[in-house]
């Protein structure tokens, strides 16, 4: 679309130059005659107003105002083609920054679903590893698990997975999940004083919301 633009606008132009250089001429070849035959009709005594004269002379302008005409509607189909021609560019360059922000995103959040597969079994890492403090366990066990808990959120992080700890925080409708209420006790209402499930976001988009428990105020208090 864009090169039909230029393409219009191109011959446009070179039609519009061709009118104005011809009525430039025209008008030289028809009033210059005229002029000399009228300089001629004086010298030797004749009148110089005569008909033929003046009737020439009404053809002349006319031909010149045509031109004028032709290329005064030249130049709006000119000005019709480029604004037609901004348009398109304008609209191309909207498309492109539209499809780069769409491959970007693909970049970033094609691997969403696969994460919100992969936290759960962060999930029961975690719940393993403390069942088997609850138990008193230590030794080998216990720091395997912490190896690889270790192991996998720095993984994560590689990839833009960030582990969401609200505990202490306000509440953010976008990243946590009520699921209770506690008793304010000496929190501010509206904290989250408790987290069920830790949530996450990928790139700095809430792909799972926290599970979280925040603080209200009583009728005690």
């Amino acid at each position: 679309m864009q090169e039909m633009a230029v393409s219009w606008l191109s011959a446009a132009a070179k039609h519009l130059e061709k009118i104005r250089t011809l009525a430039t001429k025209n008008c030289r070849a028809l009033v210059g005659p005229y002029s000399s035959r009228a300089a001629e009709q004086c010298s030797t005594g004749n009148d110089c107003h005569g008909n033929d004269t003046k009737d020439n002379h009404t053809h002349s302008v006319t031909e010149v105002r045509l031109l004028e005409a032709r290329a005064c509607k030249l130049e709006e189909q000119v000005r019709d083609l480029t604004e037609r021609y901004n348009r398109a560019l304008a609209d191309s360059d909207t498309v492109r920054r539209r499809t780069q922000k769409f491959v970007e995103d693909a970049k970033l959040f094609g691997i969403q679903s696969f994460c919100r597969d992969l936290v759960e079994v962060a999930d029961l890492l975690e719940l393993v590893a403390q069942e088997a403090e609850g138990e008193g366990g230590a030794g080998e066990r216990c720091r395997g698990l912490a190896l690889a808990q270790d192991r996998l959120q720095a993984v994560f992080s590689k990839h833009g997975l960030e582990k969401m700890s609200p505990e202490g925080g306000r509440y953010d409708p976008y990243q946590h999940e009520i699921v209770c209420h506690m008793p304010a006790g000496g929190a501010e209402p509206g904290t989250v004083t408790l987290v069920k499930q830790a949530g996450y976001q990928l790139h700095g988009r809430t792909i799972r919301h926290a599970h979280v428990g925040i603080a209200v105020e009583t009728q005690e208090q």
